[in-house]
């Protein structure tokens, strides 16, 4: 059962608010429609059921709010807009993603999609579908976690009559398991085909709130459409006609001046009326009206209800609680309403960011290889280190390290670098492009537990990366120049730390500045910025005559130390320190080290529950 209590949106100086005391229940076991015209605030309650904007009120979740429940995913499956996934990816791959932040089986997925007429379209990229597969998908994905409630904003939007009628049989289909489904529509004749309880509301306020069975008949009329060259005088016929029968028949002058809506008649008495006196007719057809709420064609009890429209399982008396006592009797650790004058006021919603996944390495492994992109960068690296390469050895003085690193002199960093650079920028810049976690819940928010997994994720990729392109380089030289240019270097151990320091460092850095900027441009620039500016303002820096040596700095370490670690050991960290003293190496951790600032202060400032 959900249950909305006072939602209010946040006030603006001179604007009036989208929801306004807004209050109102979706039973469980039956599907509820929030109807109401463009821009009377569906969209916007919606939201703040979902504590996806800020305001005044709270919403009760079988008895619990939105934040206190342990895992979202398992009890609200949320539909606002299309879905939410990169287009390149294929439907089974999104579901599969999304099974790793919900933390169900990926098996969930192929259930799903045979669930909802998807079995033969798995590999299929989302941004080929149709307008119906699409929604398909949509709703799949809400489905993931199971959850009891479901809401849908605007959910047969675009469909076909066909592909709207499968939709809201699926919807009847959870409701009839005793789950809760709550969509919003602007259409009363699809509220009164597809509800079995109907809240209308108009500028954010609650306007009427009725079972199905009163809405068709207050709200929805029968009536006979009838556009002719004379409606004025036909009109007039058939008012004189029907009070002469006595005969309740009302009839209405449409906007156009040649239509009718003729209610309480039939096609054949206002055909005959017409022919009788000789009045020509170019439409005559039976319809249902609609009525607006508030107009005297029927009545409309606008409510607060204090209990369940729709009975069945999972109803109030299962959740145990009420919708008064639920308002009168908040849950341990909900601020309660504040008392202002004679005046209560709902507790304040605060925005809070959807929450990372529940298994986010497996996640993150998900969004990197599902799509071509990530495949396409590596090949790219490769082909480029190993004909950059090539080209290097022609002239016979280039070093052997610049030569399997394929580094010029001409480019700010190796193509591997660039790569790694590329592929963590697009790590989190393809969150905030295509939000992946739940349509409508926001970017993925920056938790800590998603950020190490990305972390960890984009170094391996790198360090892989950074290996194959070594490899690649070498086998080119020795295919095209013999196997006398490629050599093991006797300083081969400093040279692998520093290549793998600076592909990690330029992965790091540009996942760090996407998270910040919210752009995939912002990271591959921070990425660039290492060689093009900080490596030039370092080396421009006076140097110094340095009157000391670093000498023994590897035992001294060892000396402060608890444990002993093996004398192999001062060698690794003697030539990470060269790594680091080195200009590039340098430049990459000051880059680093203000780029881990910057997120820090950005995710506090943002409030981001870590």
């Amino acid at each position: 059962m959900l249950q909305a209590i006072g939602l209010t949106s946040a006030r603006h100086r001179g604007v009036l608010p989208a929801v306004d005391d807004l209050t109102f229940e979706a039973g469980s076991g039956c599907v509820t429609a929030l109807l109401g015209p463009p821009g009377s605030g569906k969209t916007s309650a919606l939201r703040l059921m979902l504590e996806l904007e800020p305001g005044r009120g709270i919403t009760y979740f079988r008895g619990r709010p939105l934040h206190r429940v342990a895992h979202p995913a398992r009890e609200v499956g949320v539909l606002l807009g299309d879905v939410p996934g990169h287009p390149a990816r294929t439907a089974r791959g999104q579901l599969r993603m999304l099974c790793a932040a919900a933390g169900v089986p990926a098996s969930r997925a192929d259930t799903l999609l045979d669930t909802v007429g998807l079995a033969g379209l798995g590999d299929q990229r989302i941004g080929t579908l149709s307008p119906g597969m699409d929604r398909r998908l949509a709703l799949a994905s809400a489905l993931l976690g199971d959850p009891h409630t479901l809401i849908l904003d605007e959910p047969a939007e675009g469909l076909t009559a066909r592909e709207a009628d499968w939709l809201h049989g699926m919807l009847r289909s959870h409701a009839d398991q005793g789950g809760t489904v709550l969509y919003t529509t602007q259409d009363p004749k699809e509220a009164a085909r597809s509800a079995g309880h109907v809240v209308t509301i108009d500028t954010g306020r609650l306007v009427a709130d009725q079972d199905g069975v009163d809405f068709s008949r207050t709200r929805l009329r029968p009536r006979v459409a009838v556009r002719s060259p004379h409606a004025a005088r036909l009109a007039a016929i058939v008012s004189r006609e029907a009070r002469a029968a006595r005969r309740s028949v009302e009839v209405v002058t449409e906007a156009s001046s040649s239509r009718l809506s003729v209610y309480g008649s039939s096609c054949a008495e206002i055909g005959d009326a017409a022919f009788r006196h000789g009045l020509p007719i170019h439409q005559l057809a039976d319809e249902v009206g609609d009525t607006k709420p508030g107009d005297s064609s029927g009545p409309v009890r606008p409510v607060a209800t204090s209990g369940p429209l729709c009975e069945g399982p999972g109803s109030a008396a299962e959740a145990g609680a009420a919708p008064a006592a639920a308002a009168d009797v908040p849950e341990p650790g909900v601020r309660p309403a504040v008392n202002s004058g004679a005046a209560q006021l709902p507790p304040p919603i605060r925005r809070r960011p959807a929450r990372g996944p529940l298994r986010p390495v497996r996640y993150e492994l998900r969004r990197l290889f599902g799509i071509r992109t990530t495949t396409l960068i590596v090949v790219v690296a490769l082909v480029a280190s190993a004909a950059l390469s090539l080209l290097l050895a022609r002239n016979g003085r280039t070093p052997l390290p610049n030569l399997l690193a394929a580094w010029p002199s001409l480019l700010p960093l190796p193509p591997a670098a660039l790569g790694a650079g590329l592929l963590g920028a697009l790590s989190f810049g393809d969150e905030f492009r295509y939000p992946a976690l739940a349509a409508g819940r926001g970017t993925v928010p920056r938790r800590i537990g998603l950020l190490l997994a990305k972390l960890a994720v984009s170094a391996g990729v790198a360090l892989l990366l950074a290996l194959l392109a070594v490899l690649a380089s070498a086998e080119s030289l020795r295919l095209v120049y013999g196997v006398d240019l490629v050599r093991v270097p006797a300083n081969a151990m400093s040279l692998a730390a520093s290549w793998s320091g600076l592909t990690v460092g330029c992965a790091w850095a540009g996942l760090l500045a996407a998270g910040i900027f919210r752009v995939t441009a912002a990271g591959v620039a921070a990425v660039l910025a290492v060689p093009v500016l900080m490596v030039p303002l370092i080396q421009a820096m006076p140097k110094v005559p340095t009157a000391r040596s670093m000498s023994g700095f590897p035992g001294r370490l060892r000396g402060l130390a608890w444990l002993q670690w093996p004398h192999e050991v001062d060698r690794w960290a003697l030539a990470a320190v060269r790594v680091v003293a080195h200009p590039v190496g340098t430049a990459l951790t000051l880059s680093l080290s203000v780029l881990v600032c910057a997120y820090l202060f950005t995710s506090l400032r943002g409030r981001v529950r870590w």
